[in-house]
């Protein structure tokens, strides 16, 4: 491999990484892939002395450094609020995200029995809903555990499950979908008797 070869594979290195990041639902993941993908390509510019490309993309990154370093730095309230489930606020809500909730909960549907209700908010704005039904053994039967597009970078589930353990002795998954197993294994879910269940640890 000579290099020619191998300064076109790092531009379509770096050209790869810029496109990936406008497929990010994280907002932060998107600066973040895109910062690293324009610092690439920054570097292969300079390498075939195309020294407006360079500058461009150091434009690029130093604006991905200055909204990233907003975003971090930003003080949110993140709180749980609980609520009815046959609210008319989440009607609305299943409705507009109907057909992303499909996505990751095929078999959920807003006539689908529940008795617990809780909204994950950061300044009073919904990042996620959760929708349960609570067991005879002081569990919670989650049916639907969904977060909004901006927020699906595990922020959400990580301030939520910690808080929904104190009221709870478990959570569980009856039916869990290929899409959202990855996610509850990061989370701490384990597969037992078909169920995937978290375990309050101080029950």
């Amino acid at each position: 491999m000579n290099g020619q070869t191998i300064l076109e594979a790092i531009g379509y290195f770096a050209t790869g990484l810029v496109l990936i990041s406008f497929l990010m639902t994280s907002v932060i993941k998107l600066r973040l892939i895109n910062l690293i993908g324009s610092a690439i390509f920054t570097v292969y510019a300079v390498l075939i002395h195309s020294y407006p490309t360079a500058v461009m993309n150091l434009g690029i990154c130093a604006i991905n450094v200055y909204f990233l370093t907003r975003l971090l730095r930003a003080e949110k309230h993140t709180t749980l609020e609980l609520a009815r489930p046959d609210d008319a606020y989440i009607r609305s809500f299943l409705a507009h995200y109907r057909e992303d909730i499909q996505k990751f909960f095929p078999d959920f549907s807003p006539q689908t029995e529940t008795d617990e209700a809780y909204f994950v908010c950061d300044d009073l704005t919904p990042r996620g809903l959760l929708l349960g039904k609570k067991q005879d053994d002081g569990s919670l039967l989650i049916q639907l555990d969904y977060a909004t597009p901006t927020y699906r970078d595990h922020s959400v589930g990580n301030f939520l499950y910690p808080k929904l353990l104190d009221h709870y002795t478990a959570l569980e998954y009856d039916k869990v979908s290929r899409k959202h197993k990855s996610y509850l294994e990061k989370m701490g879910f384990r597969k037992r008797g078909g169920k995937y269940r978290l375990e309050n640890p101080k029950a």
